[in-house]
């Protein structure tokens, strides 16, 4: 029995299509979760669009005088205008995953902005928590929760809005992700790793798993150095302004990277007796999600920040995000082509059940 995305109901595996997605004679209705989660998922893009939208127009609502974001011209505007692109983009997703039009999109269409949301929302999910919890035990230096920097950039309240509503889009969106992809894919990870049949592509799996999990050590090594207290390879304004919330962002950059080639290489090389695949699939989506788009982030936000000489983000962080960006790739190319090899293999399986159904 499985829920049906239609129905919000439990059908019986008969009234489905061979395919995995419901069969369209059956109404489209989602269950309350599925609505109040979308509704959620909405409302909380409402104060970071708000926020950004004031802004542009050329309000100066949470930014303290001396901020830099007063000086940011043109460039600042235009980055404006894509985060609210981008954040409108959560809007579409809710949609999409609990509207009968979703049902027909193309799967890259679907999971490659989930991944990349997932990607810029997971680090702060993980990190800006764990901030708050330094604080109240007295980390920080007295400086409020993302402000690493001594001069003043936004209004302490700015943060807990926009990161909290970042947390609670994160649940929601990957919530009404997770119960889209059990009903649509569900059978293209059930079972355990010990289950999965060798495959003529394996060993270049196994040879990408390694290659990925091997260019991980870089961004690894770099990020367990700055959260130890080297300062190795930082740009001299970012050295001097280290407090509790870098440390906190380096030690979460270093838990993807170690999440990340774990993941991979159990699924490449699936030595784990009764282990089921649904972990190590997790585990790469998120490590890889987080590596390549926040390392792609990072870089885009140090170049456009680059100022003065202290502010420039020096070649060893760019190599850094760059090596981050290039195994986080390895890594989803690799799952690519693991679900591309298990919707193949269970799909004569499934157009035979179909035929059956059909004749008897």
């Amino acid at each position: 029995m499985t829920a049906n995305l239609r129905t919000g109901t439990d059908t019986p595996p008969g009234e489905r299509t061979g395919t995995g997605t419901p069969s369209e004679e059956t109404p489209y209705r989602v269950g309350r979760a599925r609505s109040v989660l979308r509704v959620v998922a909405i409302a909380s893009c409402l104060a970071y669009v708000g926020l950004k939208t004031a802004w542009m127009a050329g309000s100066r609502l949470g930014i303290p005088d001396g901020s830099a974001l007063l000086d940011g011209g043109p460039a600042l505007a235009v980055a404006n205008g894509a985060t609210v692109l981008m954040d409108g983009a959560v809007v579409v997703l809710a949609l999409l995953l609990t509207r009968p039009w979703g049902l027909r999109v193309p799967a890259w269409l679907l999971v490659l902005p989930m991944w990349v949301a997932s990607g810029l929302l997971l680090p702060i999910m993980t990190a800006f928590p764990v901030q708050l919890v330094v604080r109240l035990l007295g980390g920080g230096d007295g400086r409020p929760v993302g402000e690493g920097s001594s001069e003043p950039f936004l209004d302490p309240w700015v943060f807990g809005v926009v990161y909290g509503g970042f947390i609670v889009q994160g649940l929601a969106l990957g919530s009404l992700f997770a119960l889209y992809a059990r009903e649509r894919w569900g059978d293209l990870w059930r079972g355990r790793l010990r289950d999965l049949p060798e495959t003529p592509t394996a060993p270049a799996l196994r040879a990408t798993a390694v290659a990925a999990a091997s260019a991980a050590l870089v961004p690894g090594v770099t990020h367990l150095l700055w959260a130890t207290g080297s300062t190795a390879g930082l740009e001299p304004a970012r050295a001097a302004d280290r407090t509790s919330d870098f440390y906190v962002l380096e030690a979460v950059g270093l838990l993807f990277v170690v999440v990340t080639a774990v993941g991979v290489l159990l699924l490449a090389f699936r030595r784990t007796g009764r282990l089921s695949l649904r972990l190590p699939l997790v585990l790469a989506w998120c490590g890889s999600a987080q590596m390549a788009c926040w390392g792609g982030w990072l870089s885009l936000a140090g170049l456009m920040g680059a100022g003065d000489a202290a502010d420039r983000p020096t070649a060893a962080t760019m190599v850094t995000y760059a090596v981050q960006m290039l195994a986080g790739a390895l890594v989803v190319t690799l799952g690519a082509y693991f679900f591309a090899e298990r919707a193949a293999a269970s799909a004569p399986s499934a157009r035979g059940a179909l035929d059956e159904s059909r004749g008897s």
